[in-house]
């Protein structure tokens, strides 16, 4: 069968790497969907990581898919944010957003492969990392019970024990994960599984959670303990602090419930109507609320985004947080800039208008995220029309 992805973007075998074996096609399809016979959809294949024009006031900002990949695309995009204003030397005294906006293709390839790099090394424990990249030959004749589905049987395994050498690798192969039919999110998927390693990934995951993404409306949607592993390098199921082990009721559990054992580089928030209104929102733990850098990717409503601060002391002193600038992106095509917020946590506690019948204008959805973090902010647009 012929490879569905461009030949431009198919490695030579001359660049070494091991290929792909059939247990680990196999393994990565368990670990994945929970079984052998699935296989990503067009929605997946067709995901990629593009920036938006170079040189634009929002050439830092990827484009994001409406499908599953959509949470991975927007946890990278909190990443390339990280790394523009606080990873790089020289920029302390003049970080704004408009440092953002200047970037030229090569800072965008610059920055995709270091938030890229970021993610694999953390899942391999700081010690090693490995890429995948689509060779032009198939490694492995699949079984009869195993669906093929054209790249996943072309893998050549890339490992580093350097992370620096990660991340001149992705940027010399920038395009496998950035170019239109590259399937760039799906390799990039692979390459943090096998980072992480299969078998850490199951000690990792706990009997409930036995695979990272879940079917949801016909689409193959993320898991918390993906979006955790993205995040912290391990694939805790839970956003909660550390280890559970007694119920509600004081009991002991029969299996203690795997939470977030480190704090994370950067943040997560997460905010739903849906599960306010039945009282069941799950309470984000302080490793993920309060990161080392002030970028959050917020889960909103089941929606990806990313909040931002250009201050990165806002979460090391207290007094950076009774007023304070915080940034917003979505990823959608129709946003046109970057939304600044000022959130007020000193003069006056914010209370909900009583007389505005629409839920979402009475109870903003990124206002009751930013609340989540901050509560009782105040919270100003400066102009904008409310949106997440």
């Amino acid at each position: 069968a012929p490879c569905s992805i461009p030949r431009s973007l198919v490695i030579s075998p001359s660049l070494g790497g091991t290929p792909v074996t059939p247990q680990l096609t196999e393994s990565l399809r368990r670990i994945l969907f929970g079984g052998t016979f699935h296989v990503f959809n067009y929605e997946w294949r067709k995901s990629f990581f593009q920036f938006r024009e170079p040189d634009s006031e929002l050439s830092y900002i990827l484009e994001a898919d409406r499908g599953g990949a959509r949470a991975i695309q927007m946890v990278i995009q909190a990443r390339i944010i990280k790394f523009l204003l606080f990873s790089q030397p020289g920029i302390t005294d003049r970080r704004t957003v408009h440092s953002l906006s200047q970037l030229q293709q090569r800072d965008q390839d610059k920055a995709l492969a270091a938030a890229l790099s970021d993610s694999l090394w953390l899942a391999g424990q700081e010690e090693r990392a490995t890429v995948t990249l689509v060779t032009e030959d198939y490694c492995i004749t699949p079984h009869l019970d195993y669906k093929l589905d054209d790249f996943t049987e072309k893998l050549q395994l890339f490992t580093f024990d350097r992370k620096d050498d990660v991340w001149k690798f992705i940027l010399d192969h920038i395009q496998c994960f950035k170019a239109e039919g590259s399937h760039g999110v799906i390799l990039f998927l692979y390459s943090l599984i096998c980072s992480r390693t299969v078998d850490r990934l199951r000690d990792d995951l706990s009997s409930n959670t036995s695979h990272l993404l879940h079917l949801s409306l016909g689409n193959f949607v993320c898991r918390q303990a993906l979006l955790n592993l993205l995040l912290t390098g391990r694939a805790s199921p839970h956003v909660f602090n550390g280890t559970l082990q007694f119920g509600e009721d004081g009991q002991p559990l029969e299996r203690p419930l795997l939470g977030v054992l480190s704090r994370s580089d950067v943040g997560y928030l997460h905010w739903s109507r849906e599960q306010m209104e039945r009282g069941g929102l799950p309470q984000v733990g302080s490793m993920l609320k309060t990161p080392r850098f002030p970028v959050w990717v917020c889960c909103i409503n089941s929606s990806y985004s990313v909040l931002f601060s250009l201050n990165r002391s806002l979460l090391s002193d207290w007094r950076m947080e009774h007023q304070f600038q915080l940034f917003y992106c979505n990823g959608q095509n129709s946003q046109r800039s970057t939304a600044r917020l000022t959130v007020d946590t000193h003069s006056h506690h914010w209370e909900a208008p009583p007389a505005e019948a629409d839920p979402e204008k009475r109870f903003p959805s990124l206002e009751m995220t930013i609340r989540t973090k901050w509560d009782g902010a105040a919270i100003d647009w400066n102009g904008t029309d409310p949106f997440y």
